[in-house]
């Protein structure tokens, strides 16, 4: 716990900016149900709801109601509204009305008397408003803190604008950037599995490490968030964020603690020491794809400018070759890659390890791999080599075994509170709460990815402005096949 930015003395009040939007439907009112079931709310905490719908507090109550049952299901008892709904307040509130800040003041109370945190679920588009508003209230104030959703930018120079409106009402402590990959489990786990056991540590490097593959594949295709798709794609939607914050979770140097700034300062010297992808290299180190009509998802496709309407050069797939220049893995490739209308959902981590040194059983030996599965079940296993059981009269026979490492087994995945069931959400907010920033993002982190990748961009349009086409329900353009054609034994196309 930070405790610069909490006081226990200070009554715990969450503000959710947009609590009527979908991400606030899909997500956050069911983390926060979820914290209250499982005890994790303070008895006093309060949550206020602002967005532009004119709700009455039974309405209110029937929404959250909806959403919460909708997303969880079975996984939540319902007995816990009975005191997760009193908690709520909604208030209408218009951005361009020049009391926004003081109606929302009056409705707090003192300010001195809470610690206060805010949610903007909105488009930064709005939060430079929605600040103004805040600091105008004076409710900006330690202990006070502020969360904010992606996409921060679409590039540096926007990042910068973005993140100036940010510091100008919050100092950088208080900052919470949510990238909701940093909640999950697995992804968390990595830090324990790293860095709590001696047997992986060791070999952790590019003496023994081949090659390292992050893959997000995802089965659907835009559906409705087309006209915001458009003007980000794959590259900016995805890679600048999720898959370079899992890169910098594998790459990073031991953290001398686990505050938050031992632990961010490991992963921006991760960033700045990747190598840079620009258009003398962009076409040998990178695919670019847009998917056109296929089966995808159990359905029929006609493609993604068909869904848009018009032509578009805005890719649905990245494939990047990506190397981290320091000592630990200099000639140790990172295949990154992300996709719309791929054959399979699937989120995961393969450390693929080199192979032995001689093999004494011939062509039997397959190298070790370590395989960090995010989506669609969280797991991880390690492939070793082990000898088949049975009598032959052709010596050792050995095949690969599967070690298990899963946890959703060790801590029974089929409870209702199973740990292993947790919306990433749950647990940034309840971070948040106690004013811990660990898993969030800090400014320099997110500037870092963006120069990256904003190298890769101009390098797109000088020397590759279109995206080559794909069927859907393939694994991506042809050129991303032969991007890989030095590691041939790739999981992601099984």
């Amino acid at each position: 716990m930070n405790i610069e930015t909490k006081s226990s003395a200070r009554q715990p009040v969450f503000v959710l900016v947009g609590g009527t939007g979908d991400l606030a439907k899909r997500m956050l009112w069911p983390s926060l149900a979820k914290l209250e079931q499982d005890g994790f709310l303070a008895k006093s905490q309060r949550i206020i709801s602002i967005s532009r719908e004119k709700l009455g507090p039974e309405d209110f109550a029937t929404f959250v109601s909806d959403a919460i049952v909708a997303r969880l299901g079975k996984s939540f008892d319902t007995k816990a509204l009975a005191t997760f709904i009193p908690r709520l307040t909604h208030l209408s509130l218009d951005i361009n009305d020049a009391e926004w800040g003081a109606k929302l003041k009056a409705e707090l109370g003192e300010i001195q008397d809470l610690d206060i945190v805010f949610f903007l679920s909105t488009s930064p588009s709005l939060f430079s408003p929605i600040l103004a508003h805040i600091k105008k209230a004076a409710m900006n104030l330690a202990p006070n803190r502020l969360i904010v959703e992606k996409p921060l930018g679409h590039d540096l120079p926007s990042s910068v604008v973005i993140n100036d409106v940010l510091a100008d009402v919050f100092d950088e402590t208080r900052l919470f950037r949510i990238d909701h990959y940093l909640g999950k489990e697995t992804v968390q786990n990595l830090l324990a599995l790293r860095f709590g056991n001696t047997v992986f540590e060791p070999l952790w490097n590019s003496r023994s490490i081949d090659h390292v593959q992050i893959t997000i594949a995802e089965s659907l295709g835009v559906a409705d968030r087309l006209d915001y798709y458009d003007n980000y794609g794959a590259l900016k939607d995805m890679v600048q964020n999720h898959l370079l914050q899992l890169v910098c979770l594998v790459a990073m140097e031991p953290p001398a603690g686990l505050s938050a700034n031992a632990l961010r300062d490991e992963k921006v010297k991760v960033l700045k020491s990747l190598k840079t992808i620009d258009a003398s290299n962009v076409v040998k180190n990178t695919a670019r794809g847009q998917y056109g009509a296929g089966y995808a998802d159990g359905q029929s496709n006609k493609g993604y400018e068909f869904e848009k309407g018009s032509p578009s050069n805005t890719e649905t797939f990245v494939a990047i070759k990506a190397e981290i220049a320091n000592w630990r893995w200099a000639g140790t490739p990172f295949y990154l890659r992300t996709g719309k209308c791929l054959p399979s959902r699937k989120t995961e981590i393969v450390i693929q390890f080199r192979p032995v040194p001689h093999s004494i059983f011939g062509n039997q030996i397959e190298a070790n791999r370590l395989v960090i599965r995010l989506q669609p079940e969280e797991d991880i296993s390690l492939t070793i080599m082990n000898k088949s059981p049975g009598l032959t009269f052709e010596g050792l026979q050995l095949q690969p075994l599967a070690l298990s490492l899963s946890l959703a087994h060790a801590f029974d995945e089929g409870s209702k509170k199973s740990p292993m069931r947790r919306i990433a959400y749950e647990r940034l907010i309840l971070d948040a709460l106690h004013g811990n920033n660990a898993h969030f993002v800090r400014r320099d982190e997110v500037e870092a990815a963006w120069k990256w990748v904003d190298g890769i961009a101009e390098g797109w349009k000088k020397s590759y402005p279109k995206p080559h086409s794909y069927p859907a329900g393939t694994f991506g353009p042809v050129n991303a096949y032969t991007l890989f054609d030095r590691d041939s034994d790739l999981s992601w196309l099984d």
